[in-house]
């Protein structure tokens, strides 16, 4: 299996079990995440955080606010340098969201993250 992959794969594993340590262990101190939910939920970062600090408040904020939130992996692809991880996303009281997520990836940790919503 391929390097990314696997860290794909914790990625999913860390997640679905709310284990904020093991997902950050996994992110480059300075990594930027993008998704179109951090624009509806802190609209003054227009959707882009950067660093395990706003990495940490964010998750921890949505684990917070949904506990039974969980991300089923249906296609991953990877090369040396990214991982787009195709998942769907469910929780209860929502309508299920198909989501595409591109881990770029240096040395063994991600520097960055983009969500796209159906």
């Amino acid at each position: 299996m391929h390097k990314n992959k696997e860290i794909a794969q914790r990625w999913f594993k860390a997640f679905n079990e709310q284990n904020l340590d093991a997902l950050l262990e996994l992110y480059h101190d300075n990594a930027q995440h993008y998704s179109p939910k951090l624009k509806i939920h802190q609209p003054h970062t227009q959707g882009l955080i950067i660093g395990k600090e706003a990495l940490h408040h964010w998750w921890a904020d949505a684990f917070q606010r949904l506990p039974a939130l969980r991300y089923h992996p249906q296609q991953l692809i990877a090369d040396d340098d990214a991982v787009f991880m195709d998942y769907l996303r469910t929780t209860p009281g929502e309508e299920d969201l198909r989501v595409g997520e591109v881990l770029e990836i240096e040395n063994g940790k991600i520097m960055a993250s983009r969500v796209y919503h159906s």
